[in-house]
């Protein structure tokens, strides 16, 4: 079926829970107006992305374990992004099943997913030789025309859902748009110049994905120190070094700024005749509330008890623009 699907977020909960083809949590990581803004096309083969955020932040999770993606930057001069440890400039591709990655400014990004199967099959027939989704997290640099001609096709085809839905919905139009990427995305991934893993990444890329199970095995309560270290088996030297490489701070602070989202998102759903500040900070970890108060204030530009009290029609949602399928 073919979708086109253009959303405006105020908030990193309800931007999370709209985002294709990876379970994904969003953590803004400095104070500001959140703004994000998404664009999503399906194609008979392929899905399409396009995302524009207004704050730094870090996505972390799981891709499917049905599909492959990759990732990209859509804009020149901006900030570089780091996905799973690795620099990622705007003229590189990166694709990995276990998914860290953050930004340093506003941002502007671009992905493609598509079946295993697919991607094995395109392999086959366009470059020769099967294409899998690698275990590690994989970045190659096709030359300046390919990446160029990448980038080109993605934006034009979000500039026609945008002007002339109804053209993309068309059945030969989205055929020949979807064939028009996967030839791109192939020779991207094929003649491209890949970088190899070291020995130390992968065993870095080996305690984060400990990490992140545990982690997606857990959600909804607050994590510490002493259960990580359990569970990966590395020590909290070792595990500082792995969250400095791929979220660019340190555990401890990680894990407090997983617990403070994890208490607005709470915030944000709940209702002020069963919910209490006290109770949801507590369930989060929190014990000293006063403390707990100002850097909540310091993190979200507001009171928790004003995110509480905030009247249903008021609490931040995906505000669709533009839906259409066929």
């Amino acid at each position: 079926m073919t979708g086109i699907r253009m959303s405006t977020f105020t908030d990193p909960s309800s931007y999370q829970a709209n985002l294709h083809g990876a379970e994904i949590e969003v953590l803004v990581t400095t104070r500001g107006d959140f703004r994000a803004e998404l664009t999503q096309i399906d194609l008979p083969r392929l899905w399409i992305q396009r995302g524009r955020e207004t704050l730094p932040r870090i996505f972390h999770g799981a891709a499917s374990t049905t599909r492959a993606a990759i990732g990209f930057l859509t804009a020149g001069h901006q900030a570089e992004s780091h996905h799973c440890g690795i620099v990622a400039p705007g003229d590189i591709i990166v694709i990995s099943r276990t998914l860290y990655n953050r930004t340093e400014a506003p941002c502007r990004w671009g992905s493609i997913s598509l079946a295993l199967d697919d991607l094995a099959t395109v392999g086959n027939a366009m470059a020769g030789r099967e294409l899998i989704s690698p275990t590690h997290a994989y970045k190659t640099r096709p030359s300046v025309a390919l990446m160029s001609r990448l980038l080109s096709l993605h934006e034009r085809v979000e500039r026609l859902g945008r002007a002339a839905p109804a053209k993309l919905l068309h059945q030969e139009v989205a055929r020949g748009i979807d064939h028009a990427f996967l030839h791109a995305m192939i020779r991207c991934l094929t003649d491209g110049t890949p970088e190899k893993a070291t020995v130390g990444s992968r065993r870095h890329a080996a305690v984060m994905a400990k990490l992140e199970e545990f982690l997606a095995s857990h959600q909804g309560r607050p994590i510490y120190l002493a259960e990580l270290c359990a569970a990966t088996g590395a020590s909290e030297r070792t595990l500082r070094a792995c969250c400095h490489e791929y979220l660019g701070m340190g555990v401890i602070h990680y894990l407090w700024l997983r617990r403070m989202h994890m208490a607005h998102r709470a915030l944000v759903l709940g209702s002020p005749a069963t919910a209490t500040v006290t109770g949801i900070a507590t369930d989060c970890g929190f014990w000293e509330l006063g403390r707990f108060s100002v850097e909540y204030r310091e993190l979200f530009g507001g009171l928790p008890s004003a995110t509480l009290l905030r009247q249903p029609g008021h609490r931040p949602a995906a505000r669709p623009d533009r839906f259409a399928a066929a």
